[in-house]
């Protein structure tokens, strides 16, 4: 099947992209001798995972029990639940761990580390650290550390198997100087609080850090032992404008169709909107230009198209202003686009499968491969 004879909107994944995008990760964190741990939460496909960790590696991270059970299905054990656990959610993890998972769950609060205790599973935890993100996780220096590990142990069966934290702040970053300050803050953060359990005579084997510009950036992860960054297989235009890639880096777009023609506003419409595309506005808030709408568009063979961009969205449609009326002739009302995201894992949400393009095929005109996506929690 080619590109123009798919429905639309579709999610189109060039394949090439996707594999070098992986391998520059794999070989950075390679050389730093710390293993990679994708988070898989962006492609939700065991088959994108598989090119993400290589054909001999097992380690993921997940952001849904449904996740952890899809990737347990495709012969991934080794997976960190990272998502602050709940107490009703640690049968559903212990049915897990009973068909083969080494699957470890986090928490940053006492009372639920006391019902992990109390649930007599031999649980694998791992306390969250908040690194300067401010979502979830307690500081290095936090008295709720210690207690948090105590409470754990308390039971007998449940260990704690490490830290784990996410400098998610530094998706504000504009440099690669800056991620790179932020990394440092990150790994300062799991080390320090790594070396607090085990003064008290935990174990901790795994300190795990993480995120995409972090992780690309980087200078040092002396005494950290993982990372776990996620939108890194695709890139998107946000990644782009903060500096984690290029943009001929961005291996994930939507397939859409020219569906009207309003001269007299100067604009086309798509049939990709706010569902197909995302609501995502991230990239407005990049400094000195770069804002992209809800995607720029791009000819049928991925090439942008300067100036396009999807400026606004309702449900089923997306607005594109045009400037010059050459355009209308150039896009008549049934032409195929395809479309960048601003956040990739957001619009990628909204499907049940990608088709996968290659541009050593055909010229990456033609579906080589339909791969399908897990979806719920």
């Amino acid at each position: 099947m080619k590109l123009h004879d798919l429905p639309t909107p579709s999610l189109v994944l060039d394949r090439g992209k996707l594999a070098a995008n992986a391998a520059v990760m794999r070989a950075r964190m390679d050389g730093h001798g710390i293993q990679l741990r994708p988070h898989a939460k962006t492609a939700k496909s065991a088959a994108v995972a598989r090119v993400a960790a290589g054909d001999d590696a097992n380690a993921l991270t997940v952001s849904t029990l449904a996740e952890a059970a899809y990737f347990l299905d495709h012969g991934f054990t080794d997976l960190i639940y990272a998502v602050c656990v709940t107490p009703a959610k640690l049968d559903a993890v212990r049915s897990l761990m009973d068909r083969g998972a080494d699957l470890k769950i986090i928490t940053d609060n006492v009372g639920v580390a006391r019902a992990i205790a109390a649930h007599g599973g031999a649980h694998r935890v791992l306390i969250e650290i908040d690194c300067g993100e401010h979502r979830t996780g307690v500081v290095p220096d936090a008295p709720a550390l210690m207690d948090i590990g105590s409470a754990v142990a308390a039971g007998g069966n449940a260990s704690i198997a490490g830290v784990m934290t996410h400098a998610g702040h530094s998706y504000a970053s504009r440099s690669a100087a800056e991620a790179a300050d932020i990394a440092e803050a990150e790994r300062l953060a799991a080390v320090t609080a790594a070396a607090r359990l085990r003064d008290a005579g935990h174990a901790t084997p795994i300190i795990s850090v993480g995120s995409t510009p972090t992780a690309t950036h980087g200078r040092n992860f002396d005494g950290v032992t993982e990372a776990r960054p996620g939108v890194y297989v695709f890139q998107d235009l946000f990644q782009a404008g903060i500096g984690s890639c290029g943009m001929t880096d961005l291996a994930l777009s939507v397939l859409a169709s020219v569906i009207s023609h309003n001269p007299s506003r100067g604009a086309m419409m798509l049939d990709a909107g706010g569902l197909a595309l995302s609501k995502d506005r991230s990239t407005a808030a990049l400094d000195g230009g770069g804002d992209y709408g809800f995607g720029l568009v791009c000819d049928l063979d991925g090439t942008p198209v300067p100036g396009l961009i999807v400026a606004g969205v309702h449900q089923e449609h997306g607005d594109v202003p045009i400037a010059d009326a050459a355009l209308f002739d150039r896009f008549p009302v049934g032409a195929r686009v395809r479309v960048l995201p601003n956040h990739a894992c957001m619009t990628a949400a909204a499907y049940g499968h990608y088709q996968v393009v290659d541009q050593a095929v055909d010229g990456g005109m033609g579906v080589v491969a339909v791969w399908d996506r897990c979806g719920g929690w």
